[in-house]
């Protein structure tokens, strides 16, 4: 029996103050809320104040679904401080330009002023705090209440909805995100959402071909386990004051290990950006140096920068082993200076995060046993994640995931990428022992030969599921021949 759907999400599209919004498998979301709390709306484009909107709908608690939306702003006198900034001309024009064209430096420059000139006001007794009382927003026609409350510094907005489980429908999804978007209009001013696009989806899946960079969580098929860890280390990162009054501290480093092609260094980017945390990548030849000293030198200047990052930021040591493997009482000079860097990492992993909350460290290894246990012990790595081969269930959520991504970006009116009768479970099945490296070079194939196809002048129908199978076969087998 083939799935010839599951690969186009149902779409409702609506309209709300000048935006257009995509709502996307809404029934899905809400069923997939009652297992884990499900996520949406992130990586969008807001008005300004507003810098990020976060909406959850979560179904866990059994008898309630619990749609919660957080807005968070600019503060009233951050938003005076950076329109002072940005008034100075000729310099406050040509900044407002870098920011309007998407300059983070910039943005973060121009914010870090109007926070620490905003800062001084209150220390000074020159600025009163917001003061905003609770609020409530509703839709009567999908009769759901939202209560609004607020930050003391009118920074955040809290917006919280509760559904009797046995009656939650799309139609109080879709009346929770128009509430959302109307709490946000509140803050950023009439018609500050037009011409505006919006995504609501579980996966968020992009318009545009997702590209390692820009590799999410939600892209990640078939290992629901890890992600859902990750997923936690993200909120913690993400919520220090949370954190800082329970006392409680986050995981310092993470340690990710299995075969090859199982998407460990996929992970730490999809990872970085759940954070939104800077990536920095750090492989073997940046470290390791033929001359006497320069790879204790190398390593020390690494952790010295690290400390003095000002933005959330995950730094990935890639192939972990071949830079400390551990090669305990070896009397060459390779070994020595091997052991030189394990020392000298372990010295700098035991108070990073004490001294800079901002970094985060991720390490990644085909080998955990060539890795001395001393090095990545609890308070140095505090999470290690097996990430395995996927299973049969998992590679089917591979090809899914993979297939209704490349649709996402690729497919437009008129142009169909894939056919009807694909069939992930069987695919699943045919991929045996396959990697998702191994999955994405067989979409890759059948990718490479439609488009050969149709450059020669030949017809080149949809991807069917045959042209799939036939690329897993000759993957098995051996190099396919050039289309």
């Amino acid at each position: 029996m083939t799935d010839a759907s599951f690969a186009r999400p149902h779409t409702e599209t609506f309209e709300h103050g000048g935006a257009t919004v995509d709502l996307i498998d809404a029934a899905t979301v809400l069923a997939a809320a009652r297992a884990n709390p499900v996520e949406l709306l992130r990586r969008a484009d807001w008005p300004d104040p507003v810098q990020r909107v976060d909406l959850t709908v979560d179904g866990t608690g059994g008898s309630e679904h619990v749609f919660i939306a957080r807005i968070v702003a600019l503060a009233d006198t951050e938003q005076r401080m950076r329109a002072l900034v940005l008034g100075r001309d000729p310099l406050g024009l040509l900044l407002s330009r870098r920011i309007a064209a998407g300059d983070e430096v910039v943005t973060r420059i121009v914010d870090g002023v109007g926070t620490a000139a905003a800062a001084a006001y209150r220390r000074l007794g020159l600025e009163k705090p917001v003061e905003r009382e609770p609020g409530l927003l509703a839709d009567a026609a999908a009769g759901i209440e939202a209560t609004v409350t607020w930050t003391d510094d009118g920074s955040v907005a809290r917006l919280e909805s509760r559904v009797p489980r046995d009656e939650v429908g799309v139609t109080h999804l879709r009346a929770f995100v128009t509430l959302t978007l109307q709490a946000v209009t509140e803050l950023s001013g009439a018609g500050s959402l037009a011409g505006r696009h919006y995504v609501v989806s579980r996966e968020n899946l992009p318009r545009n071909p997702a590209t390692t960079q820009s590799v999410t969580l939600d892209m990640v098929g078939g290992l629901a386990d890890v992600v859902a860890e990750l997923r936690q280390i993200a909120v913690s990162f993400r919520h220090p004051e949370a954190m800082a009054r329970w006392g409680a501290r986050r995981p310092q480093g993470l340690l990710m290990y299995g075969p090859p092609g199982t998407g460990k260094t996929m992970l730490s980017r999809a990872l970085a950006n759940e954070i939104g945390a800077d990536f920095r990548e750090i492989r073997t030849p940046e470290i390791l140096d033929k001359w006497l000293g320069g790879s204790e030198r190398n390593i020390k200047q690494i952790f010295r920068e690290a400390r003095g990052y000002r933005t959330p930021t995950l730094i990935l040591f890639d192939e972990f082993d071949s830079i400390v493997s551990y090669a305990g009482a070896g009397g060459d000079a390779a070994s020595q200076a091997l052991n030189a860097v394990a020392g000298i990492f372990k010295q700098e992993m035991n108070d990073l995060i004490e001294e800079n909350p901002n970094v985060i460290v991720v390490a990644t290894t085909n080998f955990p046993h060539r890795v001395d246990e001393s090095l990545i012990r609890s308070g140095r790595f505090d999470v290690k994640i097996s990430v395995p081969k996927p299973d049969e269930h998992a590679r089917a959520e591979i090809f899914r995931k993979m297939i209704r991504a490349l649709i996402s970006a690729h497919e437009r009116p008129g142009f169909r990428m894939f056919a009807d009768d694909l069939d992930p479970p069987v695919l699943g099945v045919a991929a045996t022992g396959m990697t998702g490296a191994d999955i994405k070079e067989v979409l890759r194939r059948v990718q490479l030969a439609k488009a050969m196809q149709e450059a020669r002048g030949g017809p080149a129908g949809p991807i069917t599921q045959d042209d799939l199978l036939t690329a897993v076969r000759n993957l098995r087998g051996g190099p396919a021949t050039t289309p």
